[in-house]
């Protein structure tokens, strides 16, 4: 039996290229990291603050607590 899927918004530590962001966001949506992980990339080509966005989201969300 596989436990249940969490509802929180957490960085996903085991499963993480930087920070775990986009792989805690696609954990919660359900989709795949990469898909947002190329989301992220494609946007930054877009004027914005991406990478501000990126790290404050790095540093508000907590880790997971997953063993």
């Amino acid at each position: 039996m596989t436990p249940p899927v969490s509802r929180r918004l957490t960085r996903d530590t085991r499963n993480k290229v930087l920070g775990g962001v986009c792989s805690g966001i696609a954990r919660l949506i359900g989709v795949s990291p990469t898909a947002v992980r190329w989301a992220f990339v494609i946007s930054c080509v877009l004027p914005g603050p991406q990478f501000i966005a990126y790290l404050v989201l790095w540093i508000v969300i907590p880790p997971d607590t997953r063993a």
